[in-house]
């Protein structure tokens, strides 16, 4: 009777606490694909992000020289 008991009491708590393992094991396993995702993020420059650095450069090369060519105005 008391090994029924403590068998019960036992698969209670493991039930109990499955979700948060479950949770824990699906955070873990995706680590991986997130760090190389944001990896890559740093890594790569977006168009937006290329064309907004081209016309910063080119602000800065107007305001050290003029030149007809590449400046507006």
């Amino acid at each position: 009777m008391l090994r029924t008991a403590t068998t019960t009491a036992l698969c209670g708590l493991m039930i109990a606490t499955l979700p948060g393992c479950v949770r824990t094991v699906t955070s873990a396993a995706t680590l991986p694909f997130r760090a190389a995702n944001q990896t890559a993020d740093w890594m790569t420059t977006s168009q937006s992000e290329a064309d907004r650095n081209r016309g910063k450069k080119l602000r800065k090369k107007c305001e050290k020289e003029y030149n007809p060519d590449y400046c507006g105005n």
